[in-house]
């Protein structure tokens, strides 16, 4: 069953000067909810991120779900910090974690909701064992490392098969996309069954927070409903 649609813009494109206030100011303007990229220059070639950042957003008074995506390797050894700064969903990649299994059970263990990311090249085959204990599926529409890429079409096939797979087991599972969703390549994105969009320079540093949010939510509605 389809669910909400939710829009989770990045602060990897926020005002880090004025992080508090700019995400404060999304969130305002409509979002649902804060996505938070974690970078190690080691499973990406970039380094954004910590648990500190995230608590502080938490000190700053943000109480939105945050919704931490691990780009990194290995990953067991910073959930607990995540969890303890503030993270309401944490996702990762199967190539990061040694135990895959294990790692999902870490992030329900400490109370957190648990994703899987797939990468562009990613076989979805690892779905057939993981599927039951997912809260949340990520499809990258680009390959992770970099915000401002252009998405990657081949995605759309990607999402279609997980979203059958997700309808098929009855269960409420989020289907996320990330990597260069805005106004163009939105709708697209929610016909093929997405539900839930992570936009970042799409949102962040646009002159009207309200109308870019307002015009994504419709765009993504309009195409499932057609």
């Amino acid at each position: 069953m389809r669910q909400p649609i939710v829009i989770a813009p990045s602060i990897l494109s926020a005002d880090f000067a004025r992080l508090g206030e700019d995400v404060r100011k999304a969130l305002d303007a409509g979002a649902d909810w804060v996505h938070f990229d974690v970078m190690d220059n080691h499973y990406v070639p970039n380094l954004s991120i910590g648990p500190q950042v995230c608590k502080a957003l938490r000190d700053y008074g943000i109480t939105a779900p945050i919704d931490v995506h691990l780009m990194v390797t290995p990953v067991d050894r910073i959930v607990p910090d995540f969890v303890a700064a503030g993270a309401s969903r944490i996702s990762f990649h199967p190539e990061a974690s040694a135990h895959v299994d294990r790692t999902l059970q870490l992030i329900h263990g400490h109370g957190c909701k648990a994703g899987l990311v797939f990468n562009p090249a990613t076989p979805l085959s690892w779905l057939d064992w993981t599927l039951e204990q997912l809260d949340l599926v990520l499809l990258m529409s680009v390959n992770p490392g970099f915000g401002g890429q252009k998405f990657l079409p081949g995605t759309l096939d990607k999402l279609r098969a997980v979203r059958a797979r997700i309808d098929a087991s009855g269960r409420e599972v989020r289907l996320q996309v990330d990597g260069g969703i805005n106004a163009e390549t939105i709708a697209a994105a929610a016909a093929a069954g997405a539900d839930t969009f992570v936009a970042g320079s799409a949102v962040f540093g646009q002159p009207d927070y309200r109308a870019v949010i307002a015009n994504l939510r419709e765009r993504a509605a309009a195409s499932v409903s057609c």
